[in-house]
């Protein structure tokens, strides 16, 4: 808005309900010294059109003379990623994986579903097309846990994915083409983010949320006339010409967070009322969405986190060791044979701006949580972070000594494949719906032919699309590379699949 739009800072405020700005792309210390963050974001220079766009306009908080975007790429050129320990089995050995897995049949339909219509597949789920051994593949489990797929959720997400992202199969096994940011999401991306919007006096109101939205129909068109503010009895009056911009759900509405000795807290969105707002506004039009789609069934949309602190370099010596890799260039280690289908990833350090130097931490997740471990006879979601440190130390064979001093702290995040789930086209609302004059959406949630959830990308395109279309931007936002298109991408992922 202020960059094209030429819309000053100052008539611009962002009403926010958490303490900090950023969203989901969190990162904090805690009282105890201990870091969380809920996750980490796989970027490529390959894709991410309009996040790279943007971020070249705003300067790095540790060099203003360069952008963003530029640190990171610089950043990338000096730490490359090249994972030689992709999966692990049950017995500490790291797995082969140069070959996909595939037999003939899984071939044939892994091409059907990549060749199908998104009509064809309307709301059938991965495991409609794909036979159960086709989930037993080298292919699938590295291609589950870099984007966190279940079988049970929408095949056309997994189709789209397939397109977009179809020039990282030849070298999904070294995860070669993914990019980091220098520090986690929050230092690297958000808070210079922040820091310019501060600088063109735009008004970030935090822990606010708007419980509501005010509307009225005039000319076939839904206007928004106020904003009702939670725990006040502020009215916010949206005069003509104003415009108002949602973010209708949130894929970590309900986290919590638990500690060494506790399990985090089962909660739903009934706990934060994070979508509330979205449910409300869909009863008024069916050009709002329909957000039951994502957030019915939490069993199918969550799984588990964790952050870990160590205050000694023994686990990151130990790991290094195994895996051949630095911290920074290895990306996600995955235990294939796990019952909790558990990844962990040592990031270069430090992982944040303000991390002594004798302090290193690491992230997880696991994708089946409920499951009872191997090594913890309990599900995950039920466990603290001692019981998950020593998980982690039964598939590595590790003596738990490693981890003598370090926090490990879970994070339950119960929509987090919210986005993911089955749904019909109208289930998403364009970014601006055709029945509103001054509202538009801008999340994971809205409706963006060709590209991918689950991705800054996405956010960062939907949130352009509203913009210029609200206010009549005529600069082009950027296309999205058709890498399937491409004859040579197209035969290196037919060799890979052999």
């Amino acid at each position: 808005m202020i960059r094209d739009g030429n819309v000053a800072g100052r008539d611009i405020t962002i009403y926010e309900s958490a303490t900090s700005a950023g969203g989901s792309l969190d990162g904090q210390r805690l009282p105890d010294g201990a870091y969380s963050l809920r996750g980490g974001r796989m970027l490529t220079t390959d894709h991410y059109e309009c996040t790279w766009d943007l971020l070249s306009s705003i300067p790095s908080l540790s060099d203003p003379t360069i952008s963003v975007h530029d640190e990171v790429v610089a950043f990338n050129v000096k730490y490359k990623s090249h994972s030689q320990a992709r999966l692990v089995d049950r017995n500490r050995h790291r797995v082969d994986v140069t070959k996909m897995g595939f037999s003939l049949h899984d071939r044939l339909e892994l091409l059907r579903l990549f060749e199908a219509t998104e009509d064809e597949i309307g709301m059938s789920r991965i495991s409609d097309w794909l036979s159960p051994s086709f989930f037993e593949t080298n292919f699938w489990l590295m291609w589950q846990t870099t984007f966190a797929f279940q079988p049970w959720h929408s095949a056309t997400e997994l189709k789209r994915y397939l397109h977009r992202f179809i020039n990282e199969f030849p070298r999904i096994e070294t995860l070669g083409g993914v990019k980091r940011t220098p520090y986690n999401q929050y230092d690297a991306i958000v808070r210079p983010l922040v820091e310019w919007l501060r600088k063109h006096d735009v008004n970030l109101v935090t822990s606010t949320r708007v419980a509501d939205l005010e509307t009225e129909t005039r000319d076939g068109l839904i206007r928004v006339t106020a904003l009702c503010v939670s725990g006040s009895d502020e009215r916010i009056q949206v005069q003509d010409g104003d415009l108002v911009f949602l973010q209708n759900g949130s894929m970590t509405d309900a986290s919590s967070l638990g500690t060494m000795t506790q399990a985090p807290p089962h909660l739903t969105k009934e706990d934060s009322s994070g979508w509330s707002l979205w449910e409300s506004l869909a009863k008024a039009s069916p050009d709002f969405g329909n957000p039951t789609a994502f957030n019915a069934c939490i069993p199918e949309s969550y799984w588990a986190s964790f952050t870990t602190t160590c205050t000694n370099p023994a686990f990151f010596d130990a790991m290094e060791a195994f895996s051949g890799n630095r911290p920074g260039t290895g990306g996600l280690v995955t235990f294939k044979d796990s019952s909790w289908r558990l990844s962990i990833v040592l990031y270069h350090q430090p992982h944040f701006i303000d991390q002594p130097g004798d302090v290193q931490v690491f992230w997880g997740y696991a994708l089946q949580p409920e499951r009872i471990g191997d090594y913890v006879a309990k599900p995950m979601a039920e466990c603290g972070g001692m019981e998950i440190l020593k998980e982690i130390c039964g598939h590595l064979k590790f003596d738990p000594k490693l981890f003598e001093g370090a926090t490990c702290i879970p994070c339950r995040m119960p929509y987090i494949t919210s986005m993911f789930m089955p749904r019909k086209i109208t289930d998403r609302p364009l970014p601006v719906p055709r029945s509103s004059e001054n509202l538009a959406f801008i999340s994971q949630f809205v409706e963006i032919a060709d590209d991918v959830v689950f991705t800054v990308e996405y956010s960062i395109r939907a949130a352009q699309i509203a913009v210029y279309q609200l206010l009549g931007i005529k600069r082009g936002i950027p296309a999205i590379t058709r890498h399937d298109q491409s004859i040579h991408v197209m035969l290196e992922a037919m060799s890979k699949a052999i």
